[in-house]
This record gives structure tokens, sequence and C-alpha cells, in this order.
């Protein structure tokens, strides 16, 4: 179907704003050499997470699972959490009974769509993707942000809670290449089951927009000549990165170490390390990388894509593993 430019629909708008900023000028001709440099695009595993739709717009509560099931627990906890934080007033009686409500249900049953105290939730998917290079994936580029000194970086939270899933926010050029490369982009064939497949396919059809979300990064290894990543983990910055890799303890306490005195060493230990700021060094002999991340959500006329049926579902619901084997 084909629209006028001033009647095209929010879901499919890519609204590209070519930036004079010199950093965004120095950012773009960054990004164009690195695809050069780096020219196949690798998929890799889906990932999972929760979704808020506020004012129109979704905006993401946590993306960091790796089963649908998964999600759905973490959006349980993310309920849990409400519910104390709301005083137990009177008038706050009802809000407090919904929190408790829908966690107790998604303890039980494996539900997508909740409404809760009028604000509609979802479980969605994005897709992760890396670009590759002869000389392996792509590491940070220079006009990557990376603040932090050694060592002072904060993983407690991920770089994508509260993310807005906004097809309509402007973006610059190489970005809105990369969202029109990734419209048209499926599972390869043979890459993976022919229901993955298909469902992927299907996908181009119900959710024909993507929206990029921030930039991620992690480690990858190179094994008997071929990259993978050492982490499913993903981090905010390359310090994170780098941080999460530096240290490791030696060696395993022994079943006869007091916990405290274990703690206490690793500590004492942590305190002295100095983690290097490179994104190439070796562990245990296995050349490594800081590798950049970049990831995707596919959107349609009524906001990201859900759960697909080949989708890994993971574990039973809490309540029902307790009481039932699991499939798995």
């Amino acid at each position: 179907m084909a629209f006028d430019a001033d009647q095209v629909p929010d879901h499919l708008l890519i609204k590209i704003e070519q930036g004079d900023h010199p950093v965004s000028v120095v950012s773009e001709d960054d990004a164009r050499n690195r695809w050069a440099a780096y020219p196949t695009t690798m998929w890799g595993a889906p990932v999972f997470g929760s979704a808020q739709e506020v004012d129109g717009r979704w905006r993401i509560v946590r993306l960091n699972a790796d089963t649908l099931q998964d999600a759905r627990d973490s959006l349980a906890s993310h309920f849990r959490k409400l519910h104390s934080e709301t005083p137990p007033t009177a008038e706050n009686a009802a809000a407090r009974a919904e929190y408790e409500r829908i966690y107790e249900l998604l303890d039980w049953e494996p539900i997508n769509e909740p409404t809760v105290n009028g604000f509609r939730y979802r479980i969605i998917r994005a897709q992760t993707f890396i670009r590759m290079g002869p000389d392996g994936p792509e590491p940070p580029r220079p006009t990557d942000p990376d603040p932090h000194a050694p060592g002072t970086t904060d993983r407690s939270t991920s770089h994508l809670d509260g993310f807005i899933i906004d097809p309509t926010a402007s973006t610059g050029l190489t970005d809105g290449l990369v969202r029109m490369e990734m419209i048209s982009a499926s599972y390869p064939p043979d890459a993976v089951p022919a229901d993955m497949r298909a469902d992927s396919r299907r996908a181009l059809t119900t959710h024909p927009n993507v929206v990029l979300l921030p930039v991620g990064y992690t480690i990858g290894a190179c094994i008997d000549g071929s990259w993978r990543p050492r982490s499913s983990i993903t981090y905010a910055t390359p310090q994170d990165v780098r941080d999460a890799e530096s240290f490791s303890v030696g060696s395993q306490p022994d079943e006869n170490t007091p916990m405290e005195e274990y703690v206490a060493a690793y500590q004492r230990a942590r305190a002295k390390h100095k983690p290097p700021r490179t994104n190439e060094f070796e562990v245990r002999g296995v050349p490594c990388r800081v590798t950049r991340i970049e990831t995707f959500v596919r959107v349609g006329p009524d906001g990201p894509e859900g759960p697909r049926p080949s989708d890994p579902n993971g574990h039973l619901p809490p309540a029902r593993l307790m009481q039932e084997p699991d499939p798995d």
C-alpha cells in the first residue's frame, strides 16, 4: 500500500535527520568506515523481555532473558517490586491488590499480554546481530561512548531499561540505513529450523518496521579459528565488559573454606587488580575481543513484536514447575 508523505502510519515511519554537529558528522563517517571493514551481518540469538504501554508508546521494562518464561518471571518480579513500593494505604489498596493478583497469576500461567492497573504490558522479543570482517567481529567504534575509568562501572541496571520503542523518533543517516536493511531481514535459509524460518518471514508482514535499541557490548572468543560469544550477557559500555572480564578467581574454595574467608580474599585481590583498557586480550590462551552488539525490535500497528510460536519457551511457570516435571 502506498501513502502520501504526510499520511504514513506511525508504525511505518523512518524519520532521518542529518545532524551538522561535529560529533554527529564524525560518528556517521566512523559507521561508514566500519561497514566497509565489517561487511557481513551475523544474527545472534533473540532476547526476550517485557514492555509497558505509556501514552501510546511502549517502554521497555526489562530485556535480558534467554527464554519467554524467563521474561515472564522477570515481569512477575517487577510487579512484586511495584507492590512492595506502593504504600499500604486505603487509597492504594486496589492497586496493591492488582499487583498481587497478577504476579500470583504469572507464577502459574504463561501470560504474554496482561493489563495491570490500567496499563498494558507485553512480553516482547528483540533480535541481536553483529558485524563480521576478515579479522573477526566488530570491536567498539572510536566514537562509541566509553566514559568510565577502569574499575568504576556500575552494572546493577541495564542500559535498555526504560527505553522508548518509538518508530517515529528521528534517527541519523547511518541508523536509518541500518533500519532499512533490517526491515527486510529474516533468518537465512538453513540457518535455523523450518518453523523458526517461517515465523521470521511472517514477521516481515505482521511487524513491518524496526526500531534500533542502544548498542551493547560483549566478549567474543576465537576458539579453533571460529569466533563465538564468551558470554550471553550484554553490557552498556566497552568498559563494563572489560571490568566484568578482567578479574577472575584462580581457584574455587574447597568445601572446608569458610565463605567469609573466601570473600575477604576475593575483595583483597580485587582491590589490588588494575584492569586493562583494551579491546583485545587473552583468557587462558584464548584470543578475546570486546564485541559490538546491535539489537532491533520489530514493530507493527499495535506496537512491538511479541512471542513467536517457535521461540524457546523455557521452563514451566514456577508454581507449576514445583508440581509437574519440566518438559525439557
